[in-house]
Order: structure tokens, then C-alpha cells, then sequence
């Protein structure tokens, strides 16, 4: 009730006292606030009880050494960034996975392929971004692992993205630059931040808090790579077909 209050004050009182009109259908909006209360009310209660908790187990699992070396190999005092491709390979499947099931993402797809009159295709652009978020928290859980500066690798990342900025076509920029911000929302962002948190926890050497944040920076910052990737090829495709 309280995080939903300030929207409420603020929407009620720029309708009644600015705009000087009332409300039309009071009882279902009403139902709707219910409605959304209720439902950030359970979404909350499920990311304490099962979205926190699964990715915290599933990073603890997949490095714990047992399941690295098995229970017959000598386990080496320091394991190297190698031995954790079934972190890299669960990052990049669960980056996938979350943000196709993104609604947030469906529904900017649906938008930009209804303005472009459906050039941008709407799966063709999920897909897209999706990748992008793949191969970012895959990147990411390197980082955990290996132990290398965050800024480094968002540094690389967004001057890849100034050069393909100058590049892309000029009509998919601002999309991609949005597609970026959608990624980080309800249901991408509870996983990624339980994978980092959980990962930076069972590596040896690494800190929580300074290592198991900024997994969501690489799920912002790669779509946005992907996108404008992605519209660079479909205009040097149409090229070649007209030659």
C-alpha cells in the first residue's frame, strides 16, 4: 500500500486539481489499484520464497567443486575460469529464457512493429534482444569468475555501442536504446541479481557485494548491441537481394 500510494496521490491529484475533471468509471479503477496491490503484493512474496532463493541454489550448485571435478579428481587449489562453462552455458539460457518471457519486451515489440508498419518484426526484435541479454549475463558470470573490473567491460560495451550508433540505421537507435531499459524489469532482473549474488557467494575470493552486482548493467548494455546488430543486417541483407 505504501509503494502504491505516491502513484496514486500523484494520478488522482493532477486529474482533480490540474485537469479539473473527474474520474471516469471510479469502480473499476478503483478494482484495478486493488488488482495491482494485490498483485505486487504476491509478486514480492514469490521473489522471497522462490525466484531469490533458485538462483542463489542453482549458482551454489553448479560451482560447488563435487560437481566441477566429480568425486574421483583431485580438486586443484585454484580453479580456473575454464571448469565453470556450465555457469557460462545456465547464465546465457536463463538470460534467454527470462527475457523472451519478458512482458515488457512484448510489449514494445508489438508497438514498434504496429509504427513500422510491420517492418520491425515482433519476434524478430525479442529474439534479438534476448541474445543480447544472453551472451551480456554470460559475460557477466565470466566477470564473477575471473574477478576482472566491472568498469572495464562497460567501457568496451558502450563504445562498441557509440560507433554502431553512428552506423545503424537512424530509425531503430532510439528502439534499441529502449530495448535496453526493458530487459531490466520483472522477471529478467530477480534471476540475474540471484545468479550474481549467488555466484560472487561460492566462488572462492569473491566478495558479494563488490562482485555479485552489475550483472543487470550487461542486460542493458548488450541488447542494445544486438538490435542495432540486428538492423544492420537486415539493411546489408536488403542490399545484397537488390544488387
Amino acid at each position: 500500500m505504501r509503494d502504491v500510494l505516491p502513484i496514486v496521490i500523484i494520478i488522482f491529484g493532477f486529474q482533480l486539481a490540474v485537469l479539473r475533471r473527474p474520474v471516469a468509471h471510479w469502480h473499476q479503477v478503483l478494482l484495478g489499484f486493488v488488482y495491482v496491490v494485490l498483485g505486487l503484493s504476491l509478486f514480492l512474496m514469490g521473489l522471497e520464497l522462490a525466484l531469490f532463493p533458485l538462483g542463489e541454489s542453482m549458482a551454489a550448485q553448479l560451482t560447488a567443486l563435487d560437481f566441477l571435478f566429480g568425486s574421483d579428481e583431485a580438486i586443484p587449489a585454484q580453479v580456473p575460469w575454464t571448469e565453470y562453462y556450465w555457469v557460462y552455458l545456465f547464465s546465457a539460457a536463463i538470460g534467454f529464457s527470462t527475457t523472451v518471457a519478458e512482458p515488457s519486451l512484448i510489449a514494445v515489440a508489438i508497438k514498434a512493429s504496429q509504427v513500422s508498419g510491420g517492418t520491425i518484426k515482433v519476434n524478430g526484435l525479442r529474439i534479438a534482444v534476448a541474445l543480447g541479454v544472453a551472451f551480456g549475463i554470460a559475460l557477466g558470470s565470466y566477470r564473477i569468475v575471473a574477478g576482472d573490473p566491472l568498469h572495464y567491460y562497460i567501457l568496451a560495451g558502450y563504445i562498441v555501442v557509440v560507433v554502431q550508433t553512428y552506423f545503424a540505421p537512424k530509425t531503430i537507435v532510439p528502439l534499441a536504446y529502449d530495448s535496453g531499459g526493458v530487459t531490466t524489469s520483472t522477471v529478467t532482473v530477480p534471476i540475474v541479481t540471484a545468479l550474481g549474488l549467488g555466484l560472487a557467494s561460492t566462488v572462492p575470493g569473491r566478495n558479494p557485494m563488490l562482485d555479485g552486482f552489475g550483472l543487470i548493467a550487461f542486460a542493458s548494455l548488450f541488447p542494445m548491441i544486438t538490435v542495432m546488430g540486428y538492423a544492420q543486417l537486415s539493411v546489408w541483407q536488403g542490399r545484397k537481394e537488390t544488387d
